[in-house]
């Protein structure tokens, strides 16, 4: 058995079933390989940022590790914007990227670079491996790695002759390591802390799943205190059905006032507010003076135990009587805006969807909105390196071929994976995309607004807008072989939008706004 084959098999029995891919000449034996060790699913993308934004949503949709496989330390490089996203969500992933030759290395041809220092800043684990006996039990390392403390990124970095060689076999997987049990002690602080007033209950990660997004509304209300998740995070189950829980605003000024007048910030799988971006005169952290940060439970930690242990201590019992009702407004009519996309995406969804949102500026009222849709999994684009929306739609929908996904997306941001447009095509994915055109990247305009660049010149307004020449998201869907149209009004939406939900397979909306500036 070679290498590749030794790889193969202990990725499958590991559990491993899909690998997103973008090959080149140093993969062909994994490649190959597959044929031979059936078992997973290998799905071409176009472009390698593509591949790792698929892995990073299909393992926020199944809770186990895709693979990816990437060419050389360059086609890991196109990878690793989405390779951020995956690290700042947590996701499980295993990168198999290949290298050259051992003795080919020396030779410094046009495609040799340091792949192993180019892995480092993206991933919790890298290890290379020279020779094919090595695979298997790297495989195994790398797979326990990817799910060691609730998601991680694990990259194995395979010299091609490690994978062509005979002398490998497959690697026994190694057992899970439990997470960690937050101590009783601990709990108790963040209980006193609760009762005693001016505190803030904020959480995120496995706490908006359904069931125990209910304990952390129930501790909230018997402590007296407010509850809001972290502003984006990677999976929340919402909608009818499931109680609602507000999110920490994304901008600076908004974050801030809401966070005023707290004392005490109690965590549970939420980061500390912070703003994106230095902005001069603007703080950093959100926090006012004299507020603590106590983190209850984060990476690593078991959050739903420590949520059911925190609801033991303060004696909190869910209540289903919280849960949202199924609200469809009426259908807006007239001009499109961002308020009246809410509004029909609320009375639109379909039940048990799922919602990739990387919308930006053009729908910030949407998570508000669909508080009382049908029954929804929301995923946010979380470590904020735009192109993530299109690919992670294909990777739900391979994870969940039998949910329909509804991709919310920027133009801006989706031209960075457009291609992705063509695995939707060629895998047959029951993929709903809808492009939010404004023609221009109007979250920079805001951005110049928040540095004091109040009267931007020619130069600095070139940068911002893409109406010169318009882009065509209608031609360039069906170029990837997309059905694909264009509305301008919110009849016309409508109409669309509930075709495009109704009809299984992948198509395109383009929706046609004035720029929005706020």
């Amino acid at each position: 058995m070679n290498g590749a084959e030794a790889l193969v098999r202990t990725l499958a029995a590991g559990g491993v079933d899909v690998c997103f891919a973008n090959p080149g000449t140093s993969e062909m034996h994994f490649v190959a390989a597959l044929d031979r060790a059936p078992g997973i699913r290998c799905v071409l993308n176009l472009f390698e940022g593509g591949a790792t934004a698929a892995a990073d949503a299909y393992a926020r949709m199944t809770g186990k590790p895709a693979a990816t496989l990437l060419h050389l330390g360059t086609g890991l490089s196109n990878a690793l914007a989405n390779m951020h996203n995956a690290r700042k969500a947590g996701t499980p992933m295993v990168n198999l990227v290949g290298e050259h030759a051992a003795a080919h290395q020396r030779l410094d041809c046009a495609l040799q670079s340091d792949t192993l220092t180019l892995a480092r800043p993206m991933s919790h684990w890298v290890r290379a491996v020279s020779t094919a006996a090595e695979i298997g039990p790297a495989a195994a390392d790398a797979l326990a790695a990817a799910r060691a403390r609730g998601g991680q990124i694990a990259t194995l970095v395979l010299n091609a002759d490690a994978s062509w060689s005979d002398g490998a076999a497959p690697a026994s997987i190694h057992p899970d390591v439990p997470l960690n049990r937050v101590p009783a002690e601990r709990v108790r602080q963040a209980a006193a802390a609760l009762r005693a007033g001016g505190a803030l209950l904020l959480v995120g990660g496995q706490t908006l799943r359904a069931g125990p997004a209910e304990i952390a509304v129930a501790i909230a209300r018997t402590c007296g205190v407010p509850l809001r998740a972290q502003s984006r995070d990677p999976r929340v189950e919402r909608g009818a059905g499931r109680v609602a829980i507000e999110r920490l605003p994304n901008a600076t000024g908004p974050g801030v006032a809401a966070l005023a007048g707290f004392r005490c910030v109690v965590s549970i799988g939420a980061r500390p507010p912070v703003a994106n971006f230095g902005h001069p005169g603007q703080p950093g952290q959100w926090l006012p003076d004299g507020c603590s940060f106590l983190e209850l439970a984060g990476d690593g930690d078991d959050l739903v135990a420590t949520l059911e242990a925190l609801a033991d201590e303060v004696g909190a019992r869910p209540d289903p009587g919280l849960r949202a009702p199924l609200r469809r407004p009426a259908l807006p009519t007239g001009p499109v805006m961002p308020e009246a996309l809410g509004l029909a995406l609320a009375a639109l969804i379909p039940e048990n969807a799922i919602l990739i949102d990387e919308t930006l500026t053009s729908g910030r009222t949407f998570f508000a909105a669909t508080a009382t849709a049908a029954p929804h999994d929301y995923l946010a684009l979380t470590g904020g390196a735009i192109g993530w929306g299109i690919p992670a739609a294909a990777g739900a929908a391979i994870a969940c071929p039998d949910r329909k996904v509804v991709a919310l997306q920027a133009d801006g941001s989706g031209l960075y994976t457009v291609q992705a447009l063509w695995t939707h095509a060629r895998e047959n994915l029951d993929i709903l995309t809808v492009v939010f055109a404004n023609r221009e990247y109007a979250i920079l305009r805001n951005e110049l607004k928040n540095v004091g660049i109040t009267a931007p010149g020619r130069n600095a307004i070139n940068m911002l807008t893409l109406d010169n020449p318009p882009i065509d998201w209608v031609h360039l869907a069906r170029g990837f072989g997309v059905p694909a149209q264009r509305v301008e009004t919110m009849e016309d939406f409508n109409k669309a939008f509930a075709a495009g939900v109704k009809a299984r397979g992948p198509a395109l909306i383009e929706v046609l706004l004035k720029p929005v500036v706020s």
